[in-house]
């Protein structure tokens, strides 16, 4: 037998939504705002302030290590970057945000912190999607939710649930080289960021990256292996999450190969921005124009 007709139903959260109560202030504005978004429904994804609920495929593994380091994941990195990571996500925000339009996306945004700096950015009439395939770590994130036009979705960002050409800008923070590591797939993914991207629309990564000179890439690589891993574990309880971390850092590309990269996925990259000796790096890369030639 199903459900009562009027039985309470959980979202992917797992909060309750019950059909005799009223939509609240939240809901209605989200539902608002996804009348104006062009959702692609041949992708599959949940919506979790509307209450929608969709099926979707999900690298399971890797969402359940996501899901352990949820709780302390922000302080975690702020702590091993000395607070490094806050400055240059604001930087990497500010620069997003000057290339203006309404409709931004945050991929794999994970607890919402950028998507937060982001709505906080954001122009008057703007929409913020928060937009991560693990729901703990959304659920974190939707702490935010009062903030303007502050939207959350669980999806694929490889399989994007977004109309072609639909919106103005896509970021994504210290989860690039969690996506895959491999260059063709990496093309792949940044492909279907350019699809989903206007014409004259912008990409804006900010991901860790490798010095220049060898001995500082040699100590950032010491520090990674011996106090991200260890002391990341200490502070998250996570053994597994941090072993994961800390092993796709050193053996992620450097800002010239990440640019072309991006260039090979058919955008164009605007800016390399290196920060703090070349231990990260942010890329602004823009869609071409209808009528570009590349």
């Amino acid at each position: 037998m199903g459900p009562p007709k009027n039985a309470a139903r959980k979202d992917a959260l797992g909060r309750s939504h019950s059909p005799n109560l009223e939509v609240s202030e939240a809901e209605d504005k989200s539902a608002n705002i996804l009348e104006l978004l062009p959702w692609d429904q041949e992708q599959e994804c949940n919506i979790i302030l509307s209450g929608i609920e969709v099926k979707t495929n999900m690298d399971k593994p890797l969402q359940k290590l996501f899901a352990e380091v949820a709780p302390t994941y922000e302080m975690v990195n702020h702590v091993l970057t000395f607070g490094l990571d806050r400055r240059w996500r604001k930087k990497a925000a500010r620069l997003a945000a000057a290339r203006g339009g309404f409709r931004w996306l945050d991929v794999c945004s994970g607890t919402g912190e950028f998507a937060g700096t982001l709505a906080e950015l954001a122009p008057r009439g703007g929409s913020v999607i928060s937009l991560d395939f693990c729901p703990p770590m959304l659920a974190r994130a939707t702490a935010r939710a009062g903030r303007i036009r502050l939207l959350f979705v669980i999806g694929n960002a490889r399989h994007l649930p977004f109309a072609t050409d639909s919106l103005d800008l896509i970021t994504i923070s210290f989860a690039t080289r969690n996506i895959n590591l491999s260059r063709p797939i990496l093309v792949q993914e940044f492909a279907e960021f350019r699809r989903v991207l206007k014409p004259e629309g912008t990409f804006v990564n900010l991901e860790t990256s490798q010095p220049r000179p060898r001995w500082i890439r040699s100590l950032f690589h010491v520090y990674v292996s011996l106090v991200v891993k260890y002391a990341g574990r200490w502070l998250s309880g996570s053994r597994a999450g941090y072993v994961y971390l800390a092993s796709t850092i050193p053996r992620f590309h450097d800002a010239r190969e990440l640019k072309e990269i991006i260039d090979e996925a058919g955008l164009d990259t605007i800016l390399v921005k290196r920060l703090s000796l070349g231990i990260a790096a942010i890329h602004v890369a823009r869609k071409p124009g209808v009528h570009s030639v590349r």
